[in-house]
């Protein structure tokens, strides 16, 4: 316990996992796809991570039992998320005053996923925060359980065995990788925070152009 705790007060990711082996792995992967508790959890960079453990160089994780049991917990972690969701989500939405939902964001995700559907819970497993909200969010919009399974399988498979196969490449290809290892998965971070950032970015500038051309008209119609 003693050695998880300081892995987390020094950021040291590595030894983090080494701490919490296969299994704390795979609670972590359970919980930030299905646990509205999970949303602040590192899954891109501790999936990735620990397929550099599991690399021959390395040797810490067997690859198999890593990437098998990690995507078993991604997919039964968004299935609880989407029954979570299907069955008393939409209480969530009951209260105008919400910390986390309110009647328009279900509106919204009702429209969302009326326009992109399974593509939505597929690249949702590259975008932190998201990935714990979208499959919660898919159950209240009453998207078709088959139809989410088949999504769910599929963006558990390439979120899982891509970075966790990326990890395991990198760390059998590049010698003493271990002195890349922090920068590689500061740019793992980045990248995956790089699409809600821009869609929020997006958001922020129609409001202001939009803010704009409410006073221009307003101007025009004084003016005239």
């Amino acid at each position: 316990m003693q050695s998880v705790i300081d892995a987390v007060l020094n950021h040291n990711l590595r030894a983090l996992i080494e701490s919490i082996g296969y299994f704390g792995v795979y609670g972590v992967i359970f919980a930030e796809s299905g646990l509205l508790v999970g949303f602040f959890l590192p899954g891109d960079s501790l999936i990735f991570t620990a397929g550099f453990l599991a690399s021959p160089n390395v040797g810490f994780f067997n690859i198999w039992t890593l990437l098998i049991g990690s995507w078993i917990a991604a997919v039964v972690g968004d299935n609880v998320g989407y029954q979570f969701g299907h069955k008393v989500g939409k209480s969530l939405f009951q209260k105008e005053a919400s910390l986390l939902f309110n009647k328009k964001n279900l509106v919204r995700a009702q429209e969302f996923y009326e326009r992109h559907g399974g593509k939505a819970i597929v690249l949702a497993r590259f975008m932190p925060v998201v990935r714990t909200f979208a499959p919660i969010v898919a159950g209240v919009g009453k998207m078709d359980a088959k139809r989410f399974m088949i999504y769910n399988f599929l963006g558990g498979t390439l979120w899982v065995w891509g970075l966790g196969l990326a990890g395991y490449f990198l760390g059998s290809l590049i010698p003493d990788v271990d002195k890349y290892l922090l920068p590689i998965v500061t740019i793992i971070v980045l990248i995956s925070i790089a699409p809600p950032v821009w869609h929020l970015y997006k958001e922020h500038k129609m409001s202001m152009f939009a803010k704009a051309w409410l006073w221009i008209t307003r101007l025009v119609r004084y003016g005239a």
